[in-house]
């Protein structure tokens, strides 16, 4: 069994912390609690991550209605409490705690303290969340890289997250001329081997 170590904090995170219009408190009550597993800190994203051996365990977000702890592999831990909440209809592994205030914080102290503990032992062991089931591409976007072998190549040379969001973007659309409008202006992005929101 690994020994708990107390890390020491990031200049960077403590400049977010200081920064934050949203949650700052409820960061300052959940930091300890993180650095006390022995998990390492460090910005990530812009955001504050946390994580073991390299690998990331945990990551801070600030969203609008409250704060979120972003477990990267929660699907894999087990939550009797019933804390964790899932990312969205999308995500197949990321799990988060929604916290709104320090008082929060600590009433869940210890259903989250497990949760980290259980992270952490994710990490360090390599396990993975099972491979995502096969990609049921939008019609029209099956249709166009059947017709275009050049597409359908660059396509497949795309990462699995990217060639999902692309599917995503189109499939969201509720007409198949707006899907297949969709199609059209992503072509090229997809030629130049690039995701739907990359730069």
């Amino acid at each position: 069994m690994r020994t708990l170590r107390v890390v020491e904090t990031d200049p960077e995170v403590d400049e977010y912390v200081r920064h934050s219009q949203r949650w700052p408190d409820v960061v300052e009550r959940v930091r300890p609690l993180l650095l006390d597993a022995g998990l390492e800190e460090r910005m990530k994203w812009n955001k504050p991550c946390y994580g073991v051996a390299g690998g990331n365990v945990v990551i801070v977000q600030e969203m609008k209605d409250f704060l979120a702890l972003m477990f990267f592999k929660g699907a894999l831990l087990d939550d009797p409490t019933g804390i964790l909440r899932d990312q969205g209809p999308n995500s197949r592994s990321a799990r988060r705690v929604e916290l709104t205030s320090p008082a929060e914080v600590d009433q869940l102290s210890g259903p989250l303290r497990a949760l980290v503990a259980q992270a952490v032992a994710v990490e360090e062991a390599g396990l993975e969340v099972g491979p995502a089931p096969a990609l049921e591409l939008a019609p029209e976007l099956g249709e166009r890289l059947a017709a275009d072998p050049d597409l359908a190549a660059a396509f497949d040379a795309l990462t699995p997250g990217r060639q999902r969001e692309y599917n995503l973007h189109v499939a969201g659309a509720k007409q198949a001329s707006t899907r297949a409008a969709r199609v059209d202006r992503c072509v090229d992005r997809i030629l130049e081997g690039k995701g739907l929101r990359d730069r």
